[in-house]
């Protein structure tokens, strides 16, 4: 079921639902530039078979509110967005579940609304704190001397985008993704392609996003909430990830308290089919293992 969601003044995002209406919640929390569509319709669906899933899209993506030129935000502004969906769907608390961007709202939630929260599940992100990286071997390594984005990915975010029409912005779209895989698995660049030929005509033109990238990226540091938190929160290792390697997951767990941590083998910064189902299997051995998450059934909020 699709819904519409006024989450701020002239803002309006598009939301969709799937799996039973007293089901706990599951939030579904997208990357930067990224559509809710991303989300795989087969992992919605395997969520969904006992849980209340919803997926959207950011401002600035999909079918939601194109207006940062007109009025530019705060990446926090995105956390509220998040909320504003839950507001939207009449859900008091969820267990939310946030891939690169995504992870880093998920991380503004657990610091400044833990109350809307039953668990996290956080991949493909970094961690909103500066406390040092302590490597296996016990040696601590400041934030600035863990690795880096591929190059391969620093060289295609370097290059201007030249509108050539539909065909050549797929093209563009299908390498990114290519590149984000990491080379873990094999690549299917004819999903890839269908994927972004979906988004476009969901979104209802091809322009590329590009607001999240100019957001204000400041006022995002968490250190203290995060290591006093008491929300339940799996971190997923991503073994090929290509934009935030392996150490920003380990840090991860590290910065907040009680995180613990499970590898998927071939993982990189996207979804294709092979890591749907151990996904799947993660997030919901680790909602299963939250007490009490029949309070994440999405009654009404008392107001």
């Amino acid at each position: 079921m699709e819904r519409w969601i006024d989450a701020a003044p002239g803002v309006r995002l598009w939301a969709e639902e799937r799996g039973p209406a007293d089901g706990p919640v599951v939030l579904l929390v997208m990357g930067a530039q990224a559509s809710g569509l991303v989300w795989p319709d087969a992992l919605m669906d395997a969520l969904a078979v006992r849980h209340r899933v919803i997926r959207y899209d950011h401002r600035d993506t999909g079918r939601s509110t194109w207006a940062f030129d007109e009025r530019p935000y705060p990446l926090t502004a995105l956390a509220d967005d998040a909320v504003a969906v839950l507001d939207g769907f009449g859900a008091e608390r969820a267990h939310v579940v946030g891939m690169s961007l995504g992870g880093m709202i998920a991380q503004l939630l657990i610091a400044d609304r833990p109350e809307r929260l039953l668990s996290t599940t956080l991949f493909g992100t970094r961690a909103l704190s500066t406390v040092p990286y302590t490597r296996p071997d016990g040696v601590r390594i400041p934030l600035e001397e863990l690795p880096g984005a591929a190059p391969e990915l620093l060289e295609m975010w370097a290059r201007p985008v030249v509108d050539q029409g539909l065909e050549a912005e797929l093209d563009r779209r299908v390498e990114h993704w290519r590149a984000l895989g990491g080379g873990g698995l094999p690549f299917d660049a004819a999903a890839a392609r269908e994927l972004e030929r979906r988004i476009v005509a969901h979104t209802g033109h091809y322009r590329p996003a590009t607001a999240h990238s100019r957001a204000d990226a400041s006022g995002l540091d968490r250190t203290g909430a995060l290591a006093r938190t008491e929300v339940p929160t799996l971190v997923v290792v991503a073994p090929a990830e290509p934009l935030f390697p392996p150490p920003y997951a380990h840090h991860l767990v590290q910065a907040v308290r009680g995180a613990r941590s499970a590898e998927i083998p071939g993982l990189g910064h996207a979804l294709p089919p092979a890591v749907l189902a151990p996904l799947a299997a993660l997030v919901l051995e680790h909602i299963a293992g939250v007490p009490d998450p029949a309070q994440a059934s999405g009654r009404p909020i008392a107001r």
